[in-house]
């Protein structure tokens, strides 16, 4: 293994060690809320956490990949179908973040109308919609995969076979090149300035409002800040890649490294959980608190941790372990 394949297959590993156990617990955190009473916010926090799961379930094959020499020694079907999902929960990603902005702002710009209007069903329609969109756009991993290459001409290299979805002949790039470029405008430009706009005009409002609660107040800012983040950290740099390739008629060598920086979004979303709902600081905080308990029969200063831990999680909601329903079965058992 080169020190790029260590790198790459390095990076894969942290985002699933570190994104995997926080995505679940939030997983099953809102799937006791959506199916309890659901409102708009929740419904869009369980999607994303849905895509970040199905990112997070298809980066063992890329691991497979990087740790044999960035060559594909599965079977081949899983090349297309790794890519399909592993590209689709990117985009999908941005576009619920954006849902989640602007669900922010219409609930602090038009508090009033926008109560009386909210319906879970809308979020729900539009949930399918966002999830057709970026799959429908991602289905380009099919069509060159198999349809291009098939129709128009075979690979004169046979060192490309192995390769999944890397090396391009003219005739995928033809098809491919403006499909990513498009990508980059519909899925990520346009959420990107949409988010911006929200969360700026947001943290206006509440800073001109004295009535508002700091805690409130250091939420909504929180959220902005760890949103604007995910999108300048995680998806510019992939998404500029789209342009650089589609300018230079080619796709660039260097496209892997800022696809890792997408593949960290898993591993950053659930700081944004963390600002949008009370239900996952409820349950991380009793979460962490109960590990420290646990910790306590063996390192006596971890005493003083899980108090600490379990007086914040008070503050939230009085009591961390108060609604202990919602908590998952592991951490129920620690509670007790």
């Amino acid at each position: 293994m080169t020190p790029h394949d260590a790198f790459v297959f390095a990076v894969y590993l942290f985002a699933f060690l570190a994104g995997l156990p926080a995505n679940l617990l939030a997983f099953y955190t809102f799937m006791a809320k959506v199916r309890k009473k659901p409102a708009p916010i929740d419904i869009l926090l369980f999607n994303l956490t849905v895509s970040d799961v199905i990112l997070l379930l298809f980066l063992p094959f890329k691991m497979v990949e990087a740790a044999s020499g960035m060559t594909w020694p599965l079977p081949a079907f899983l090349c297309p179908l790794t890519g399909f999902f592993y590209y689709s929960s990117i985009y999908i990603s941005t576009l619920f973040l954006t849902a989640i902005s602007v669900e922010r702002y219409l609930g602090v710009a038009y508090p009033i109308k926008y109560k009386m209007s909210r319906r879970p069903v809308y979020t729900i329609v539009a949930s399918f919609f966002f999830w057709l969109l970026a799959c429908s756009h991602c289905s380009i991993v099919y069509i060159v995969q198999y349809h291009v290459l098939d129709v128009n001409e075979t690979d004169p290299n046979p060192a490309n076979v192995s390769k999944c979805y890397e090396k391009f002949s003219p005739s995928q790039l033809q098809v491919l090149l403006p499909v990513r470029l498009e990508l980059c405008i519909t899925l990520f430009l346009i959420p990107f300035f949409i988010s911006l706009f929200c969360y700026v005009n947001l943290i206006r409002i509440l800073t001109s409002l004295p009535k508002i609660q700091a805690r409130r107040r250091q939420r909504a800012v929180g959220l902005a800040v760890a949103t604007l983040l995910n999108f300048a950290i995680c998806f510019a740099p992939y998404n500029i890649s789209h342009i650089v390739g589609f300018i230079q008629n080619d796709s660039p060598s260097w496209r892997v490294y800022p696809l890792l920086f997408s593949t960290l979004n898993a591993s950053l979303d659930p700081a944004i959980f963390y600002f949008s709902s009370t239900a996952i600081q409820q349950t991380f905080a009793s979460c962490f608190a109960a590990v420290g308990c646990k910790l306590q029969a063996w390192i006596p200063s971890c005493y003083q941790l899980c108090g600490e831990v379990e007086r914040e999680g008070s503050v939230a909601n009085k009591s961390s372990f108060s609604n202990r329903e919602e908590l998952p079965p592991q951490c129920l058992e620690s509670v007790r």
